[in-house]
């Protein structure tokens, strides 16, 4: 992948060490695990790790800065900026310029204007338009602001905790949240919020996930020649969307695989949609709603 002095977007807000609130910073074996709640218990369940931890602090049994595995807490969520964070930042920007430059062209040729969302570089915590932001949360995208969150210690996460480095693989889990973004343009995301309450939500949130994959592939599938991407990474991207799956991630928090309980799709179905959304480039191949739930 060929990223270095290509256009970077004018979207993205660098606010690392202007975090607001919550505990001390890190990306230890602690932030990884909330991150791993996250991904399968959602915010409720982020919430109750942190009660927990709270108390024990109150006891005085923990700190909460080592819950998050950073050390002592200082009471400030200020970090300087390193040389390799300080690049990560230059790369997303970059990808998040070469989402804006496909979709502009793909919401085009359907008649249709491509509003570009934001992108914010935090660390620790932050406010959104959807509650708190976490890094224990990973990447993800509000619709109430329509703006795509990120601290960059994920990365870190994804190569040492889910074994999937690689620039692309990176560059995969920022094309899928504005995969979600294209989503809330024309509809989709709303649709299944008010889903919410029903007792098959679940598999509507599955199908949302594996189309943002598919996104996330009509992504890459049209910005092959830009980036000079080959297929080691293609594989990133696969071994990332692998990784990620509800299936494995589900085995590594809890030892065992609950279908019901999944949100994201499985292993293979991320990897098979991400796959498809890459072969075939077009926004309108990518319906994961109108086939059978078990087809998937």
């Amino acid at each position: 992948m060929e990223w270095k002095g290509r256009r970077e977007s004018g979207n993205v807000e660098d606010a690392r060490g202007q975090s607001s609130g919550g505990f001390g910073g890190g990306g230890g074996g602690g932030l990884g695990l909330l991150m791993t709640i996250g991904r399968i218990f959602g915010i409720k369940g982020i919430l109750a790790a942190v009660v927990v931890g709270a108390v024990l602090w109150k006891m005085g049994i923990v700190d909460p800065g080592m819950l998050l595995g950073g050390g002592p807490s200082t009471g400030s969520s200020q970090r300087a900026s390193n040389p390799e964070d300080d690049e990560r930042v230059h790369f997303v920007k970059v990808v998040m310029g070469e989402t804006e430059d496909v979709w502009t062209a793909e919401f085009a040729r359907h008649g249709r204007k491509y509003e570009q969302p934001a992108m914010k570089v935090y660390t620790g915590q932050t406010r959104t338009a959807c509650g708190t932001g976490s890094a224990a949360m990973g990447p993800f995208y509000c619709p109430g602001d329509q703006v795509v969150y990120i601290d960059l210690s994920f990365y870190d996460e994804l190569a040492k905790t889910f074994k999937s480095p690689g620039d692309f693989a990176q560059a995969y889990v920022v094309a899928h949240e504005v995969g979600h973004h294209v989503q809330k343009l024309l509809g989709t995301s709303d649709k299944v919020a008010a889903m919410q309450g029903r007792p098959d939500y679940n598999e509507y949130s599955v199908r949302l996930e594996l189309q943002a994959d598919y996104y996330a592939g009509v992504w890459a599938n049209h910005s092959k020649e830009d980036l000079k991407l080959d297929n080691s990474d293609i594989e990133e991207a696969m071994t990332a969307a692998n990784a990620i799956g509800d299936d494995m991630i589900q085995k590594q928090m809890q030892g065992r695989v609950t279908p019901k309980a999944f949100t994201h799709g499985t292993a293979a179905q991320r990897m098979r949609w991400f796959k498809k959304g890459l072969d075939s480039g077009r926004i309108e191949d990518g319906d994961t709603f109108s086939m059978p739930y078990k087809d998937l």
